[in-house]
C-alpha cells in the first residue's frame, strides 16, 4: 500500500503578517523619480531627439573618458552629466536617478563614474566637478508639457522635478539655480526656492 503524507493546513492565525511600509517618504519620491524619467522619454520621442539629445559639447568631453572592467566583474564607465542623463565615452546615454542628481545638485559637464555591478545596479560618483556660478530666477512651468524651468535674463534653463517637488515650488516662486561657469547650459541645478508671499485677500472685519 502506497504511503500518503498530508500536509498541514495554515490557519490564519498561522500565516505571516504582511510587511507594512515603513519609509512612505522614500516610496513617494521613488515614484516622482519614476514619473519624471518617463516623462523626459515622452518628450525625447516627441521632440525626435532620441538618444541624441545631449549637447555636442558634452558628447565631446565625454569621447575622451574611459570604460573599464574592474576584477570583481563590474564595469566601470565615466561620463558627462548633461542635465538629465550621463554621456559615455560610447555616446550613449546612461539614466541617472533624478533624485541623487537633485541631492548631489548636479550640473552639466559635471564628470561622474559609473559603476554597473554584476546584479545590475548601477551605483554613481561624481569625480569631476564643472566650476559653478549662481543666477536667480523665476520659476514658471510649460502649461503644454508639463517642464519646469527658471527664467533669468531672458534665458530659461530647464530644472529637475524631482528638485522642485522637494522644494515644493510653485510658478512664481524665486528660484537659486546652479549653472557651469562657462559655456552655455540648457539645464539648472536648483539650490533653493525662495516662496512667494501671497497677500490676503480677506476683507478685514470691522
Amino acid at each position: 500500500m502506497d504511503e500518503q503524507t498530508t500536509t498541514p493546513i495554515e490557519t490564519p492565525a498561522d500565516q505571516p503578517t504582511p510587511a507594512q511600509p515603513t519609509d512612505d517618504d522614500a516610496l513617494l519620491l521613488r515614484f516622482v523619480d519614476q514619473a519624471e524619467r518617463s516623462l523626459a522619454s515622452i518628450r525625447q520621442l516627441l521632440s525626435g531627439n532620441g538618444a541624441t539629445g545631449s549637447s555636442p559639447l558634452w558628447r565631446h568631453k565625454a569621447a575622451n573618458l574611459s570604460s573599464v572592467a574592474d576584477q570583481e566583474g563590474a564595469r566601470i564607465i565615466e561620463g558627462v552629466f548633461d542635465g538629465q542623463n550621463m554621456v559615455g565615452p560610447d555616446g550613449k546615454q546612461y539614466s541617472v536617478p533624478a533624485n541623487y542628481a537633485s541631492k548631489s545638485k548636479l550640473v552639466e559637464g559635471d564628470v561622474l563614474k559609473l559603476t554597473i555591478t554584476r546584479d545590475g545596479s548601477f551605483i554613481y560618483k561624481q569625480i569631476g566637478p564643472v566650476e559653478r556660478r549662481r543666477l536667480v530666477g523665476e520659476l514658471t512651468r510649460d502649461s503644454q508639457t508639463g517642464e519646469y524651468k527658471v527664467t533669468t535674463d531672458g534665458t530659461a534653463y530647464k530644472v529637475l522635478l524631482a528638485s522642485v517637488t522637494y522644494f515644493k515650488g510653485e510658478p512664481g516662486d524665486e528660484v537659486v539655480i546652479l549653472v557651469p561657469q562657462e559655456g552655455d547650459s540648457r539645464w539648472g541645478a536648483v539650490e533653493n526656492i525662495i516662496k512667494k508671499i501671497v497677500p490676503s485677500t480677506e476683507a478685514s472685519q470691522p
